[in-house]
């Protein structure tokens, strides 16, 4: 069996259906972990968000970012209510915070339809939509997060800020990915999304990215413009391998992309550093469905083996990298089986039977 590897985990529920999709996650994640064998999961759930904002004037607690900071990865369900604020009238956003405190400068949304499930496109090559869209997050528009110009009551300005730095290694790390992905028989094509023809800092965004991909001569690399993307996308989005764009930018698009393959709650993402990374499905807290067990788990799901092969990769554990690879297994068998089916979809399969048959499937992968 091997020598057992344990990891700590910072639990983050959250808000809303976070605390839900998190609790299915956690269920599945000690199924796998009895499943296989030779790997320890050490979860230690802590406070964040919207909800302990109103209660206790604090969105991230001091002590949750020390545990943070002591864990091996960080898994987060959701954060924001919309009725809670701040003073500015801003959301509260815990997750930003925590973007920014650890340099998660990589956010990274996996796009891919799985097999089962209606398509939203009519196109039979739908099914083939298997790509990357990776979000430089640390710079960019949400740079002015918090730092606004309020001028008065007559505007405002947000200043958006590109560096060679911020731009470099977040180019680096697409251009990595499309080199692993080609190894893994894609395309190796990573496309660079921008605004080049209008705003200078993005023109010096294609600039950067351009030089650090003339470090990977064996991918296939391009230039688009953010708005031609958009409709790409939807035209043709089973052309596309890895992008990499501007904060902003990989914001709208990602909700886009998520759409392609049935909406937020097939969505994960991982928010990625040299060193920190964080695991959250890419939906908000959805209160209109809070306590009504119709929130789909499987953007949380994804997440979750997001955070295993980030782990293995990391601490070259192939225990838990197989741990990855069996629960994507599973994930996608409860699907094909066609008797899943999220409300998202029409459907009316919830958080705790999509979550079971799951854990089911672990035993035939």
């Amino acid at each position: 069996m091997g020598s057992k590897s344990s990891f700590r985990v910072a639990v983050l529920p959250g808000d809303g259906i976070g605390v839900e999709v998190t609790a299915a996650t956690l269920a599945v994640l000690r199924a796998l972990e009895e499943h296989l064998g030779g790997f320890a999961f050490d979860f230690e759930e802590h406070p964040i968000g919207a909800a302990h904002y109103a209660r206790t004037g604090s969105a991230l607690p001091e002590q949750t970012l020390r545990a943070c900071e002591a864990a091996d990865a960080m898994l987060f369900g959701a954060g924001g209510l919309p009725d809670v604020r701040y003073a500015d009238g801003t959301e509260i956003a815990p997750q930003l915070d925590l973007r920014m405190h650890f340099e998660l400068y990589a956010g990274v949304r996996p796009i891919r339809a799985l097999k089962g499930l209606p398509s939203t496109l009519s196109s039979p090559r739908a099914a083939e939509i298997d790509f990357v869209l990776v979000r430089e997050q640390t710079e960019g528009l949400f740079f002015a997060h918090g730092n606004s110009d309020v001028r008065g009551d007559e505007e405002v300005r947000d200043t958006m800020r590109i560096t060679r730095a911020g731009t470099a290694r977040v180019a680096d790390f697409a251009l990595r990915l499309g080199a692993r992905r080609k190894a893994r028989g894609h395309p190796g094509r990573v496309t660079c999304v921008d605004k080049a023809n209008v705003f200078a800092s993005m023109a010096f965004f294609r600039k950067v990215f351009e030089e650090r991909a003339r470090e990977f001569p064996q991918l296939q690399t391009d230039s688009a413009y953010v708005d031609a993307t958009a409709l790409n996308l939807v035209m043709k989005p089973w052309t596309f391998d890895v992008m990499v764009t501007e904060n902003m930018f990989g914001d709208i698009l990602s909700d886009l992309c998520a759409g392609l393959v049935g909406g937020m709650g097939m969505a994960p993402s991982g928010d990625i550093g040299d060193e920190r990374a964080l695991f959250q499905p890419a939906h908000g807290s959805a209160p209109d469905i809070v306590g009504q067990g119709k929130a789909n788990p499987t953007a949380m799901l994804l997440s979750a083996v997001m955070m295993l092969e980030w782990l293995g990769e990391k601490h070259h554990d192939d225990k838990i990298l197989e741990a990855g690879e069996v629960l994507v297994s599973a994930i996608e068998a409860a699907f094909q089986g066609r008797e899943l089916l999220p409300f998202e979809f029409g459907g009316s399969s919830g958080t705790a039977e999509i979550a079971q048959a799951v854990i089911g499937a672990l035993g035939r992968t």
